[in-house]
């Protein structure tokens, strides 16, 4: 596998610390301008130059959802969950797209203008080659795919007892899913502990996101 050019957790106070390097966490504080923020209920952005997920106060937060602010480098995470009941998936479209587990997120990095698929294991985010036709032809045409906001939103992508989820999801849950199977990783298929945080995160993902007829039109 290539390594993936996904998002990474910033070098400083990253609210996903916990997830994706297993440390102890310090207190949490705005990437931007340092203030103290809640660790369990804060907002993120991506840094697009430097591919981070960083922390963000309410005030800069709001600050960079203006148009033209910070030049545009920094992007606030939107915190919308949608699924498309008319949209289905079977088994022959997941073979499709080539994935070996039976999870995965796609977002558009705008940087390389082009998608990104990754999906957990026990190494971290692991990118898995997306052909653009296959795309396409499995995803291409959904109303989910039509609204995906660039760097700041995944499709995120289950198969689970012969049927296949996807939820359109704010990019930051997608990379605390995938640190907390590589902190909760055992065996090959990734353990009991694993499956039962997997079972949990998507219950959550499923009672938030609303059918995306309620969005209106793109």
């Amino acid at each position: 596998m290539n390594a993936p050019p996904v998002l990474r957790p910033a070098t400083r106070d990253s609210g996903l610390r916990r997830f994706l390097t297993g440390r102890e966490p310090r207190p949490e504080r705005c990437g931007l301008c340092a203030a103290a923020v809640d660790e369990a209920r804060h907002r993120h952005l991506v840094d697009i130059e430097q591919r981070a997920i960083v922390c963000a106060c309410t005030s800069c937060a709001l600050l960079m959802e203006q148009p033209g602010a910070a030049r545009g480098r920094f992007r606030a995470v939107p915190d919308r969950f949608l699924t498309d009941p008319d949209h289905h998936l079977d088994d022959g479209a997941w073979e499709a797209l080539q994935i070996p587990v039976g999870v995965a997120f796609f977002f558009r990095n705008a940087a390389l203008d082009r998608l990104v698929a990754l999906y957990p294991s026990p190494a971290g985010a692991t990118e898995s080659e997306l052909d653009p036709a296959t795309w396409s032809a499995v995803l291409g045409d959904s109303r989910l795919a039509e609204l995906l906001e660039p760097d700041v939103e995944a499709l995120l992508l289950r198969r689970h007892e012969g049927r296949c989820e996807c939820y359109l999801v704010p990019v930051d849950i997608c990379y605390e899913l995938v640190g907390r199977m590589r902190l909760l990783w055992q065996g090959f298929d990734g353990g009991a502990e694993a499956r039962a945080a997997l079972g949990t995160f998507f219950e959550h993902v499923g009672r938030r996101a609303r059918p995306v007829r309620e969005e209106g039109p793109a």
